[in-house]
């Protein structure tokens, strides 16, 4: 649920913009001086006194720049590494900006990302901490779900669990994992392979839990109506991740069809915390009122806090409590199904 907000979030901020042609340019990578920077580095493999290995040139001068992935290092050395024109926008832009900062000038964007510090090789290290933060309290999550439901709660014959949505949560813990996952390395180094893993995970993520959402607010048993309803979705859900992959990362389409999952989804909660007698519904409401209060953190976008921490890496933050709260509502649910059907077995 809780990437479904970050989900949703983005896809807000980009639906209104949907009608703006999509462009990789900002205010940084339009400046005539970063421009000539980049030109000259691409020259010469140096920005001032600094120049990489990874600009290389052949015999007659023409410049060789062969994507990470297709170096001679094994990919779990290069993964991470950069080339030479990431490095030379790296350089280009820390110069660029502390030209800016003398002449008493904020920061600007380049190429669509504020200019964030590299520690370690990672990209935005606040964003990649705070993605493994939240992948390390869903394995918490999902790992107490589990000890519950199999260890603490009454089984049906000494084998199976009572509580009739247990193997759908496992699956959403492991697809949450898997989530969190790929954010952190899509922070950590944003490439065309990470990025297609990150968006894929977070579809997949969204649609999956527009299904739970769907037969646990409905109180949906039936396998077979359980069936009935996830094909179609599963249907849509790989097509757009094919689609995405393998012909065209749209981001404005990808956006609009992660933000109509994501409502769907987040209304059917609402009312439901609304409507039933749960006892812990007002855990599901903290986590739905917090998690929208939080999005004033994308609306309102700033520059990151000593080149680390900007809004969207304290939406991450935020994510981190409310996914502990997330996880605890639904053992509550395990708790409260399971007592119901005890009594009603008596």
């Amino acid at each position: 649920m809780l990437k479904m907000l970050d989900g949703w979030v983005c896809a807000f901020l980009l639906v209104l913009y949907c009608s703006v042609e999509v462009i990789d340019a900002s205010a940084g990578d339009a400046d005539p001086r970063y421009r000539v920077c980049i030109t000259q580095c691409q020259e010469t493999g140096c920005v001032a006194q600094r120049c990489f290995p990874n600009c290389k040139f052949s015999s007659d001068g023409e410049f060789i720049d062969r994507p990470w992935y297709m170096q001679q290092e094994p990919l779990y050395l290069q993964w991470k590494k950069w080339d030479c024109q990431s490095d030379c926008r790296y350089y280009c832009m820390l110069d660029r900006e502390k030209e800016r900062e003398s002449h008493n000038l904020g920061p600007v964007k380049y190429h669509g990302k504020w200019p964030f510090r590299r520690i370690y090789g990672m990209q935005e290290p606040a964003s990649v901490a705070f993605s493994a933060l939240n992948l390390a309290m869903h394995f918490h999550g999902w790992v107490s779900f589990f000890i519950l439901i199999y260890y603490k709660l009454p089984l049906k014959d000494g084998k199976k669990a009572y509580y009739e949505y247990a193997g759908l949560w496992h699956m959403y813990g492991l697809l949450s994992l898997n989530s969190w996952f790929w954010s952190a390395v899509f922070h950590s180094r944003d490439v065309d392979i990470t990025e297609k893993l990150d968006y894929s995970s977070a579809v997949v993520l969204l649609g999956y839990s527009l299904i739970l959402a769907i037969l646990r607010t409905f109180s949906i048993r039936d396998e077979a109506t359980r069936v009935m309803v996830a094909a179609p979705l599963i249907a849509f859900v790989t097509t757009h991740v094919m689609y995405i992959n393998f012909y065209l990362l749209d981001y404005g389409w990808n956006m609009i069809v992660c933000v109509v999952m994501a409502m769907a989804q987040l209304s059917m909660w609402a009312v439901w915390a609304g409507v039933s007698n749960h006892p812990s519904r007002w855990k599901l409401w903290l986590v739905v009122i917090s998690g929208g209060l939080a999005m004033l953190l994308e609306i309102y976008d700033f520059p990151p806090y000593e080149e680390l921490f900007d809004a969207h890496a304290l939406w991450h933050v935020t994510t981190i409590p409310l996914t502990y709260i997330w996880w605890s509502f639904i053992r509550d649910d395990a708790e409260f199904r399971t007592s119901n059907l005890l009594k009603k077995a008596k």
